[in-house]
């Protein structure tokens, strides 16, 4: 019997053990599955970090039937805009930083070269027609000398050079720039080099068959050549690159990436890719191995995702951002299994490229077709924080506006609440209120894409007009002109 009851206790006790043991290990879990929760509701409030508006200053009245890119470059104290006015003719500007209003000068409307395929009437080089992709860059060159294209959609190159520095009304039109290969020109863009050297760059070529051409202008003699033998991208005929301006990033390199596109149709953007240069002739890959220009499809060790055709990117949609050790990273969006778009977060793994998704959106935006479509989605930014952690801001059309924070390791762990920073959108912006009252207005800014010398604050130009549709003419009636104003922000960075 005594020993029947010291066994008895000994299972007691050996029970009691276990149930404490399993209590334990339950506690435990729980509390990992609570710090996990919480971390995945983690809020940082930075909703207190607010702009204000400086200065206002009226410029014109311009057109608003549809949404094309005007263009705002600041030269330090100096000042230069182009626009298309309520006429749709090309108007350029300038004025001392501390000059209230701009000097304008409309733009002499000379006619079109025209490309081998054209067959019916263009409007000239300086009137914009309903195509938006018909946008107006401009950059300022080491001798003060002002340069501007635009106005081109798979048309011949509109490019104007300035006879006096700083000056803006002294606008020449030249053309050719070099010679071959500028007949059916679209996406224009100027760029300084670390060493202060000026480059353009523009796609040859029709969507899903082009090549993007860079040049390089030498002051001296002021004649543009070449900058490379080839085109830095090349579509082999097949498709074309819709690739992003070459950037100097801070690990001391130029970056490009861009998705392919087999034909005009949006729904056919594909694999996103990436190179690097330091100095905008030889280019390697993400892993420092030489690669040959011009880059192709065949070139795998370029592709950060193999996102197929109908696979949910579109132009542009990616932001490029670097860790601590200074290695590439990129937020994109696709389609996840379901179909629903997402946003996903690639990062360099050994020899190769790992994604992962860091949203749950129950929401499919289904873009295809030719010419400029709506928008239902953008990534505005993609940033390291101090603390090492990570945040990337995206504005939903379901979703609305919103930053996603993520931890170290790239793993979403809350948001961020933020206020809207002014024109933080290209269109449709939300920051300030429409003023016309014609349906469907909508805000649109450009952003300053030169450089001022009074820190702490940034300028940008506001209007108002209808969105894109479809580079096709809209019937009757038309919306009045609207009001463009340039804006002075007061950051709080």
């Amino acid at each position: 019997i005594e020993s029947t009851m010291r066994y008895s206790n000994r299972k007691r006790d050996v029970l009691k053990n276990l149930s404490l043991l399993l209590l334990g290990v339950s506690i435990f879990f729980f509390l990992i599955n609570c710090n996990q929760n919480s971390k995945k509701g983690l809020i940082i409030d930075e909703s207190h970090n607010i702009e204000s508006v400086e200065q206002i200053i009226e410029i014109d009245s311009v057109w608003a039937g549809h949404r094309v890119g005007f263009c705002l470059f600041t030269n330090l104290d100096r000042q230069y805009i182009a626009y298309y006015n309520a006429n749709r003719n090309m108007i350029v500007g300038q004025r001392n930083i501390d000059e209230t209003n701009f000097s304008l000068f409309q733009m002499p409307a000379p006619q079109r070269n025209k490309n081998d395929k054209e067959k019916s009437k263009r409007f000239s080089a300086t009137e914009v027609g309903w195509d938006s992709h018909n946008s107006i860059t401009m950059n300022v060159d080491s001798e003060g000398y002002i340069h501007l294209s635009g106005n081109m959609h798979v048309d011949s190159l509109t490019y104007f050079r300035s006879q006096k520095p700083n000056d803006i009304t002294t606008l020449k039109q030249y053309f050719p720039m070099v010679g071959p290969n500028e007949l059916r020109a679209t996406y224009p863009k100027f760029m300084m080099t670390r060493e202060n050297q000026l480059i353009f760059h523009y796609r040859d070529g029709g969507s899903g068959n082009g090549n993007e051409i860079y040049n390089i202008y030498d002051t001296d003699s002021k004649i543009w050549s070449r900058m490379l033998d080839v085109p830095l991208t090349d579509g082999q005929g097949l498709m074309n690159a819709y690739q992003s301006q070459p950037e100097l990033r801070e690990d001391g390199w130029y970056h490009v990436y861009w998705v392919w596109r087999d034909t005009p149709d949006c729904s056919t953007n594909h694999d996103l890719s990436h190179m690097k240069s330091p100095d905008l002739k030889n280019w390697y890959n993400a892993f420092d191995q030489p690669i040959s220009l011009p880059a192709t499809l065949d070139q795998k060790s370029l592709v950060v995702d193999p996102i197929p055709p109908k696979g949910g990117i579109i132009n542009l949609a990616a932001k490029l951002c670097f860790d601590r050790d200074k290695k590439p990273l990129f937020v994109y969006h696709k389609y996840d299994k379901v179909g629903n778009l997402q946003l996903y977060i690639a990062k360099i793994s050994g020899q190769k490229w790992e994604s992962n998704v860091i949203t749950d959106w129950d929401y499919r935006w289904s873009f295809s077709g030719n010419g400029s479509i709506k928008n239902e989605f953008t990534i505005k930014s993609f940033n390291r924080r101090s603390d090492d952690r990570f945040e990337v801001g995206f504005w939903h059309i379901k979703y609305g506006d919103g930053t996603i924070l993520l931890d170290e390791e790239l793993n979403p762990i809350g948001k961020v609440l933020k206020s809207e920073k002014l024109f933080s959108r290209r269109f449709n912006d939300t920051s300030v209120k429409v003023e016309g009252d014609f349906p469907g207005l909508q805000v649109i800014g450009a952003k300053d894409i030169g450089k001022n010398n009074e820190p702490g604050y940034r300028y940008a130009l506001k209007w108002e007009t209808l969105g894109t549709n479809r580079d096709k003419p809209r019937e009757k009636p038309w919306p009045p002109a609207s009001s463009l104003y340039l804006y002075k922000i007061k950051t709080y960075n």
